[in-house]
């Protein structure tokens, strides 16, 4: 699959892509988009979804998705005849949801035709309009409907295009998001193969969040905080493992050892003495 550069990082804008990566390959991201007119959400984000440096460099390295730019051929204008062609796909998707419409208006009336009807037969009789109100049948009153509904386009529901259009080209990006020899990118990528579900821990004041299943269906079950010696101070050690009992979740110091090359992690415990 590709990913698209934008701020220095992969972005995901096809569906299918994103749930491939969540399902298939636990990557989970941020969904960065607005699916509605009052704004950006967190509650109700939609795609594209903003992938982590570490979530888009080990795709790159495990040979799941390529990163490219789309910048050069997406930032230049539309030639006439693209314009053309996009403001007649538009108008297909105004229509259709058009067709849509009414279709439903009239199953609706079709449900409800004999009240309809009686409510109408109604009125006529009362204006006195008794051979009008005789001649009203319910293909009539369903006819009417079909023939004065009308859309208003200023109430459509415009839809946001996940993928770019289908008629542009892209550079291949080959220079790498982050430091792959980093430690918290080596972190990143040691739990993610042990298959875990790893995210942003910045919410939580710590590097990485670990869930033992999609974020969706599940808490996170640790913090991981990644230490560039395995000292650390007391007053830091106390504060840092006293956020993860709060938060009910467990604390993991990632270091590497003295070899540099092998990643240890420490689990740290609240203990209350008075228990």
């Amino acid at each position: 699959m590709y990913l698209t550069l934008l701020n220095g990082t992969g972005y995901v804008f096809d569906v299918d892509d994103y749930m491939e990566l969540r399902i298939k390959h636990r990557i989970v991201g941020a969904l960065v988009g607005t699916a509605n007119s009052k704004g950006w959400s967190s509650s109700e984000a939609a795609l594209p979804v903003e992938l982590t440096k570490c979530e888009t460099q080990l795709l790159i390295d495990e040979g799941l998705a390529i990163l490219v730019s789309k910048a050069a051929s997406l930032m230049k204008s539309p030639t006439p005849e693209i314009l053309q062609e996009y403001q007649e796909d538009f108008a297909a998707r105004l229509k259709a949801q058009a067709d849509s419409l009414k279709a439903e208006k009239l199953r609706e009336t079709e449900r409800h035709v004999e009240k309809i009807l009686s409510g109408k037969r109604n009125k006529l009789l009362k204006q006195g309009k008794s051979d009008e109100a005789a001649a009203l049948t319910s293909q009539s009153v369903i006819q009417e409907v079909a023939n004065n509904f009308e859309f208003d386009h200023q109430n459509a529901l415009v839809e946001l295009p996940c993928p770019h259009l289908a008629k542009h080209t892209a550079q291949l990006w080959t220079e790498p998001i982050c430091d792959r020899d980093s430690l918290k990118y080596r972190v990143f990528r040691d739990l993610w193969g042990r298959g875990k579900f790893v995210t942003c821990g910045d919410a939580f004041g710590a590097d990485f969040l670990i869930y033992p299943g999609d974020p969706m269906l599940y808490h996170a079950s640790h913090i991981v905080i990644i230490q560039s010696t395995p000292a650390i101070r007391p007053l830091e050690l106390i504060s840092k493992v006293r956020l993860s009992v709060i938060v009910n979740k467990s604390c993991v110091f990632a270091y590497e050892a003295a070899d540099g090359k092998t990643i240890v992690y420490q689990t740290v415990a609240w203990c209350n003495p008075s228990k």
